[in-house]
């Protein structure tokens, strides 16, 4: 099944083989992609991946960017900028989703302002990532008042309509791994007492808020996804308090919006994910969202990756960092050669010391 075709909305995918979006680090200070950018890019759609799904882009010049070096789509000329990263995927027969990300109070690096904004005011759990630049704790973000509301809403919309008319597929709304919209859906970091708070219905209520508003503005046409997990880059054995029950509300209200898909993301997407003997968060998000499941968590290999597919608990893979390691990979499994292992300690070389065939900057799933 990995090398049947797929209908996503009204594009049509080579197969079920899908970068997942990783942090790379590598734009320029400005936020605008970069020839390197490109050429990372290309060489996944030169190795067979049906689908790309950026790294996480930035929405705007106020509180969303998250890390130094991370691309934006807030203004004209980055999205300018990342017109040649399209067309160059597109030119391999791939399809190409940009993945808006609003990092809240997860943030460790911004050029617009030192303040960090959420839910409430209550900082991450963990430290911040040495290998993006950070280091200590989070600091304590500022409570988001209503015009906070409007503006992310207004600047999530914007980003949408950008990437779209620089030439993407699709968008993908980033409610996974502890950023802004996770921080809403995530019982500790929400203490809120408006309709924002309390019951995963109200917690809940912010994500609808912006997937209604990004898919009134461009659905028609358009690839409209959203990521969703239970654990945080600094908090990966999160787990919603209310289990299996928690992820069918999440769900199945996701399900019922007009989304083309929903991408979970697990540290092993074959593994129950709500106890001993429960669905997995693929088969959740199958079961109760009703819609096209994309799964990740160690899935380059093809038996783990078919396994999914056939059960029925996904409908399309997406591999990170077993891409990074094998940027053909899809077409290595088709030809049934052997896979590279992933190197963490090759990512973390100077850029001084990497070559152009390399991997060149750190990553996160």
């Amino acid at each position: 099944m990995l090398f049947d075709s797929y209908h996503l909305d009204s594009k049509q995918l080579n197969n079920r083989y899908v970068v997942a979006p990783m942090t790379r680090i590598s734009a320029e200070a400005d936020g605008r992609a970069n020839d390197r950018m490109k050429k990372y890019y290309q060489r996944f759609a030169k190795g067979g991946f049906g689908a790309i799904i950026t790294e996480g882009i930035y929405p705007d010049t106020t509180f969303s960017q998250g890390y130094n070096n991370q691309p934006g789509i807030a203004t004209d000329i980055q999205a300018d900028a990342w017109k040649p990263v399209v067309n160059a995927v597109h030119e391999e027969g791939s399809i190409i989703i940009a993945q808006l990300m609003h990092a809240g109070g997860q943030s460790q690096g911004n050029a617009y302002t030192d303040e960090t904004i959420a839910p409430s005011a209550i900082p991450p759990k963990g430290e911040q990532l040495g290998f993006y630049g950070g280091s200590g704790t989070f600091q304590t973000p500022r409570a988001m008042d209503d015009q906070d509301f409007l503006e992310v809403k207004k600047d999530f919309v914007a980003a949408a309509r950008r990437a779209k008319e620089a030439g993407f597929d699709g968008v993908e709304i980033h409610g996974a791994n502890g950023y802004l919209l996770d921080q809403f859906l995530t019982d500790y970091l929400n203490k809120r007492e408006d309709e924002y708070g309390g019951t995963v219905e109200n917690r809940l209520r912010f994500v609808l808020e912006v997937v209604d508003e990004i898919l009134a503005e461009v659905g028609e046409d358009f690839i409209i996804g959203i990521r969703i997990s239970q654990g945080k880059v600094a908090d990966q054995t999160h787990k919603w308090a209310g289990g299996e029950k928690e992820a069918e509300q999440i769900f199945g209200a996701l399900g019922k919006t007009g989304l083309d898909y929903i991408h979970v993301t697990d540290g092993d997407a074959t593994a129950p994910s709500f106890g001993e003997g429960s669905k997995t968060l693929a088969g959740a998000a199958k079961t109760y969202g009703g819609i096209t499941v994309i799964a990740n968590g160690q899935l380059q290999e093809q038996e783990r990756a078919e396994s999914l597919l056939e059960s029925g608990q996904a409908d399309l893979v997406s591999i990170g960092t077993g891409a990074l390691a094998n940027p053909d990979l899809p077409n290595k499994v088709r030809d049934k050669d052997e896979l590279n292992a992933f190197d963490f300690e090759k990512i973390l070389l100077p850029q001084a010391e990497v070559k152009d065939h390399e991997l060149d900057a750190p990553i996160k799933e």
